[in-house]
């Protein structure tokens, strides 16, 4: 849940008027107006990125328009170049949530900043300051940037179309890439040195396809983040690993593609020893950099389960159910490196949603039990839960019979004829906590209908606490 946070305006209607003051009114009085209430609000509270860089831009370009003394020019660059070295950073430096830094080129790519503005910064930060003119061109552009990144989406939320995420780079070569590297050390493992360089650089490629996805969940989620507060809880990072899980569950990657491949260890409910040699310094390398992996990774391998996709077939969803098993063994989730017991009831809560009654059986229910009974072993609460409800799951449907109907109609009149027999004595009421006793067929009396019912107005009830009802003498 994302927590409350303090903005420097009071309404929407003040930061819509320093809009108009910046952006549709061309005179200079509004500039300043615009200029000294933004300096107020800073005086009060820290502004967002986006109208600190505005409140930058607006200031040098203030101090252009009145400048008059020519040799004032490198301090005018420099101001712009600060300006704006401040407002690329302070855009790109948040968003770098990977293990390894990207270029600032790419960040900016997703954000949507235009690639000039980047490599300007990176000119007046390295190189020669950039002439007054590019500045003054690049501070006129960065402007409408932020109008149409910041102030038109706070402005028109409710009428402003969702933002759509950027379009992610393919993950899938990059690990079929990683599975040809490993593949060729498990066949010889003198390659291991030689391959070494390569395989760390897939695995940075593939660290750096999820900060992608974070800074896609970034804009999926909502928009770009201008708050400056940190969660402990970051939904970018539950997003990208969601998108990663989905890849790893696709047949070719955990899942052998060959099913001549899916043999699968007869002492443990494992999943095949060449996966788990293949596909463990992959898993590693994650788990210990994204601590939250392996839990999203057996949710959505037990939601994949209990949703019964019909274009996977048994045995793809058998080995997918070994996996989760040998996560749920081999995953130290704790900071002593106990196993996350949480884990594996959480799992066991949502596999149980497709064997308990009334769940539909248009799924391959083998998966769900054999996992069930694996993570079930050990804890004898468990087991009997377990052993109750798949009783229960394996027996036939109930089919309608004929005349089961006419024994419902027979029961509902039995029941409506209690308010034909009905007198509202205390003896009446003390009838419905006797125990029901076999109705003969055409027999009218009180004791007939034992049993819960309905008292109606003539009972002269009325609302009371439970506990406080006398019935009328």
């Amino acid at each position: 849940m994302r927590l409350p946070r303090r903005v420097p305006w009071g309404s929407l209607d003040d930061l819509n008027q320093v809009c108009i003051w910046i952006y549709y009114d061309d005179s200079e009085e509004s500039k300043i107006l615009a200029i000294q209430t933004l300096s107020a609000w800073k005086a009060t509270t820290a502004l967002p990125h986006a109208l600190d860089s505005t409140l930058a831009l607006l200031a040098v370009t203030q101090q252009d328009n009145s400048q008059t003394n020519s040799s004032s020019y490198l301090s005018l660059r420099q101001s712009y170049a600060a300006a704006l070295i401040r407002l690329v950073n302070g855009l790109v430096d948040p968003l770098q949530l990977g293990v390894y830094a990207r270029s600032i080129a790419a960040i900016a790519a997703q954000l949507g900043l235009p690639a000039w503005l980047v490599e300007l910064r990176h000119a007046a930060t390295h190189e020669d300051l950039p002439s007054l003119e590019l500045l003054r061109q690049a501070s006129r552009e960065s402007l409408t940037w932020l109008l149409n990144n910041y102030f038109l989406p706070i402005l028109n939320h409710s009428t402003s179309a969702e933002p759509q995420p950027k379009t992610l780079p393919p993950l899938l070569p990059l690990l079929k890439r990683y599975k040809t590297l490993v593949k060729a050390t498990l066949r010889d493992a003198s390659l291991r040195t030689r391959y070494k360089a390569n395989l760390s650089t897939v695995l940075k490629e593939i660290e750096g396809w999820i900060a992608d996805a974070k800074v896609a969940a970034n804009i999926a989620i909502g928009g770009i983040d201008w708050s400056e507060t940190a969660e402990d809880e970051d939904p970018r990072e539950k997003w990208a690993l969601d998108r990663l899980s989905d890849v790893l569950l696709l047949k070719s990657v955990l899942v052998p593609l060959s099913k001549k491949k899916r043999v699968f260890p007869e002492d443990t409910f494992y999943p095949p020893v060449s996966s788990i040699s293949l596909w463990t310094p992959l898993l590693a390398h994650l788990f210990q950099y994204h601590a939250d992996l392996p839990r999203v990774l057996c949710e959505r391998t037990a939601s994949f389960l209990v949703s019964g996709d019909t274009r996977s077939s048994t045995s793809h969803s058998l080995c997918l159910a070994r996996w989760a098993a040998w996560i749920v063994d081999n995953n130290n989730g704790t900071s002593d490196g106990r196993q996350d017991s949480g884990l594996r009831r959480d799992i066991i809560a949502i596999l149980l949603q497709a064997i308990m009654p009334g769940a539909g059986t248009d799924r391959a229910t083998k998966p769900i039990f054999a996992l069930l009974q694996t993570l079930c072993e050990g804890d004898q609460d468990l087991v009997d839960t377990y052993s109750a409800l798949s009783e229960r799951a394996r027996l036939p449907p109930n089919e309608w019979r004929p005349d089961d109907l006419e024994v419902m109609a027979h029961r509902l009149d039995t029941l409506t004829s209690v308010d034909d027999t009905y007198d509202g004595s205390a003896s009446s009421l003390r009838a419905g906590a006797q125990t029901a006793a076999p109705v003969k067929e055409g027999t009218t009396s009180a004791n007939a209908a034992a049993g819960w019912r309905i008292l109606d107005e003539r009972s002269k009830w009325k609302p009371t606490p439970i506990g406080v009802y006398c019935p009328p003498s």
